[in-house]
């Protein structure tokens, strides 16, 4: 390995602990509570290093941010494959609870953990953007095979988001405890399976 592709490797190596220790800070402190110099503290480095490789704590959340649309896209391209879009549409619905159920602290940081709207990138996160359009697409498929007539693509899209989404918050958040005969798992997969019933139902 020549001196270059070395000293990018360690760039790679530094930024990843940079990253993993925000995750950390930022569920534990929440956004505005989280500052460029105890995110170093937990990796023990100086502020400095830190902004060496970081403009600021919005750049390391939406970076995070980033990663965690990045694993729950490509899990949901892999349906891709699936001919029939209203079985795909499904799938789409257990991969997305999965992944919230073994990337708990991803799913947190990109849809629990708030930012405020003066830090936030222009017209939001565009790879979140990726997401919604790879969800509406899907819809409208369903809906070229005749399923959902006269419903209006972004509000369904919306409303089926939002079912999916109340799932996992209240899976990620500890707010299934009332449930007391059910455990999380089942909740989550057999809930979503009522949510499908009436869907195809539809």
């Amino acid at each position: 390995m020549g001196i270059a592709e070395r000293k990018q490797e360690e760039k790679q190596d530094m930024q990843k602990r940079i990253l993993d220790a925000a995750r950390k800070i930022f569920l534990d402190k929440g956004y505005e509570k989280t500052s460029m110099r105890n995110i170093a503290s937990e990796i023990n480095y100086s502020p400095g290093m830190i902004y060496f490789h970081f403009k600021d704590k919005s750049e390391i959340f939406h970076e995070l941010h980033k990663e965690g649309f990045r694993l729950l896209l490509a899990q949901l391209k892999i349906l891709d494959k699936v001919a029939d879009p209203f079985e795909r549409l499904k799938a789409v619905g257990r991969v997305f609870i999965q992944f919230a159920q073994d990337n708990k602290d991803y799913y947190n940081l990109m849809f629990m953990v708030e930012e405020p709207a003066k830090e936030s990138t222009e017209g939001g996160f565009k790879i979140a953007q990726e997401a919604i359009n790879h969800l509406l697409e899907l819809v409208k498929e369903c809906q070229a095979e005749g399923r959902f007539v006269g419903m209006d693509q972004e509000y369904f899209s919306f409303m089926l988001l939002s079912s999916l989404h109340g799932i996992c918050a209240l899976f990620c958040k500890d707010r299934t405890a009332s449930f007391q005969n059910k455990s999380n798992e089942d909740l989550m997969k057999y809930g979503y399976e009522c949510f499908v019933s009436l869907l195809e139902k539809g």
